[in-house]
């Protein structure tokens, strides 16, 4: 477990709001991951004048951690330790809840929360609690 950052921790959070309100100020849009990216996706039923702020939020995650590293800044060391198969199946089942529930921890967390809805708070209360339970029976009941 790596040692807590706090500078890093409220910068990283002050960063993902200001980047929530700028969305939302300037397109009147949610920042909601899976939303933005489905709405790329060819099956789409958003329109195509949708797709450039999509791109450059897309792109904006991607490149956001290069350009730290361009900068000197040092990136933390990643280590997945889950087959293939287990990530393929995780990233299915966290689709399909994105998808069920209307949207992601993003979405509901940070920008449903943030607006103080009600079906927000109950996305993101069992997000938490159903990944607080996944990681318990992992770690403990089958994986431990």
């Amino acid at each position: 477990m790596q040692a807590f950052t706090p500078f890093e921790a409220v910068a990283g959070g002050v960063l993902i709001g200001f980047a929530a309100v700028l969305l939302m100020l300037a397109a009147g849009r949610i920042a909601g991951i899976s939303g933005i990216i489905s709405g790329l996706l060819p099956s789409s039923d958003m329109g195509s004048d949708d797709t450039g702020w999509r791109l450059a939020f897309v792109v904006g995650l991607i490149s956001g951690p290069m350009l730290m590293r361009l900068l000197g800044w040092p990136l933390p060391d990643i280590a997945i330790e889950a087959s293939v198969p287990v990530i393929v199946v995780a990233g299915v089942l966290v689709g399909f809840g994105a998808r069920t529930g209307s949207g992601c921890t993003s979405g509901h967390g940070v920008c449903g929360l943030a607006r103080g809805s009600r079906r927000s708070l109950v996305a993101t209360v069992t997000f938490m609690l159903t990944a607080a339970a996944v990681v318990f029976v992992v770690r403990h009941g089958i994986g431990g």
